[in-house]
């Protein structure tokens, strides 16, 4: 990929050189990751897209049968905005990323400018599940962690910020977490150049990402 220049007031753009999918289970420690990444690497040349920004916009239904939405299932997601969105980038255009309010299961009225950078991660559980946005990718991750260490990660995760009870988290991850875990995300692993074990910190992933990306600028 190369450079798009702008022209007039336009401002002169890169398109991605090298193009991340990092994927693996819910609170397996992705997140911490690609914020590791980016503050190493530099925010100037990564930019992060989140797949669960695309969950789906239902306001035509209440926050009760909100809740009721398996959103570990692939078909929660509007993945196909996405793609949209990832080839705007690939032509050096800026995309809106939604902004996704995960206690009322709405996406805000606002969005997050994406940049074209020299290097994109594209970040969700479900990212090497879908056939269309491994296209995109140049190197694939999996964040790999023992279900127990996710379902404690979870529980403190969703508690502290997104005001859930003990028991609905315990619900939630056994009723769908776990089953779409072992469905879809677990075998996507296949998918991937590099498995990353993150059942506590791991420096060592961290300096294999950098030097990966370091490589590229």
């Amino acid at each position: 990929m190369g450079k798009r220049c702008g022209h007039g007031n336009e401002r002169v753009v890169l398109e991605p050189k090298l193009i991340v999918g990092i994927a693996g289970g819910s609170c397996s420690g992705k997140t911490t990751l690609v914020e590791q990444v980016v503050a190493t690497i530099g925010t100037g040349n990564i930019e992060v897209l989140n797949h669960d920004a695309y969950y789906r916009h239902r306001p035509e239904l209440t926050l009760a049968e909100r809740n009721q939405v398996n959103y570990d299932h692939p078909d929660a997601l509007e993945t196909e905005l996405a793609i949209e969105h990832l080839e705007k980038l690939c032509s050096g255009t800026r995309a809106p990323l939604p902004i996704y309010d995960f206690s009322a299961h709405l996406r805000s009225t606002e969005v997050r400018w994406l940049t074209p950078t020299p290097v994109l991660v594209i970040e969700g559980i479900l990212v090497l599940h879908q056939p269309e946005l491994r296209a995109f990718m140049d190197l694939k991750v999996f964040v790999d962690a023992d279900p127990d260490v996710r379902a404690l990660r979870r529980m403190e995760r969703d508690q502290r910020e997104r005001g859930r009870t003990m028991e609905s988290v315990q619900q939630q991850f056994l009723e769908s977490v776990k089953p779409m875990h072992d469905c879809y995300v677990d075998p996507s692993r296949n998918h991937a150049d590099l498995v990353i074990p993150n059942n506590r910190p791991n420096p060592e992933v961290l300096r294999t990402l950098e030097a990966r990306l370091r490589a590229v600028l």
